[in-house]
């Protein structure tokens, strides 16, 4: 579904992303990790559209989609969270979501129709299947961090996304937030059959749940294995893990 080859991109001299490669295929969930400045979101922009690449493909479903604008990468079925999550947080849990999906279905400047009507039942059905129906009309600013977090993910689950990055989909979180949002991402990959690319410093979420990992240092692409085989890399090991 997703492949990037070769991509490069530099500040001001400083090479953000120098080699990177990766593969994710349809239904796998597969994990990005390294150290910190190690280009996992700047790797994320670029898939995403956020920044443009100096070089390299980005190649989804079969179509370099490297340098698009991110709505329109958008529409051809990629979404992603945020480190810092990005949700509206004067509206309620259910019109963040509704907006998505109105943004999606090409009815915000839809005129003659009260919105609060539009897309009830599809906002809903959003809701239930990551869990925050119950907190419907809560105004999202006062969810707990743990909970804007998962809106964050249905607001994305909004605009019907085939794959799913999420960046540090669990940072912040307490070990019961942390617990709840892997059994999010394993019902959003088996129920769904969502595609789901993730970085992620829990180390103990990334093994248990990402089929394979791709391991980036300086920017490159160490690596990209099953878990048991990153495990055993002595490359990754000295590089990242810490053994010697």
């Amino acid at each position: 579904m997703l492949k990037v080859e070769n991509l490069q991109k530099s500040f001001d001299g400083f090479m953000a992303v120098s080699d990177a490669n990766l593969e994710v295929n349809k239904g796998e969930v597969v994990a990005v990790i390294g150290p910190n400045g190690a280009g996992k979101t700047t790797l994320f922009h670029l898939i995403t559209g956020q920044i443009c690449p100096d070089k390299g493909r980005v190649l989804f479903k079969g179509q370099d989609i490297a340098g698009l604008a991110p709505y329109h990468i958008c529409r051809k079925g990629i979404c992603r969270s945020y480190q810092v999550v990005n949700i509206f947080n004067r509206m309620t849990v259910f019109e963040n979501v509704q907006v998505a999906l109105m943004s999606f279905w090409k009815m915000t400047f839809n005129l003659l129709s009260p919105a609060r009507k539009l897309l009830i039942k599809e906002t809903f059905g959003i809701l239930e299947s990551v869990g925050l129906a119950e907190k419907a009309d809560q105004v999202s600013g006062s969810l707990s961090h743990g909970d804007q977090k998962v809106l964050e993910i249905a607001i994305a689950l909004g605009n019907r996304p085939e794959l799913l990055i999420l960046d540090e989909p669990t940072a912040g979180m307490s070990p019961e937030e942390t617990a709840m949002a892997l059994g999010l991402m394993n019902r959003l990959s088996g129920d769904l059959g969502l595609t789901i690319l993730f970085c992620e410093h829990d180390m103990e979420l990334v093994f248990s749940i990402a089929r394979r990992i791709m391991v980036m240092q300086q920017g490159k692409t160490l690596i990209q294995a099953t878990p048991d085989q990153v495990k055993c890399s002595r490359q990754v090991q000295e590089a990242y893990l810490g053994g010697g």
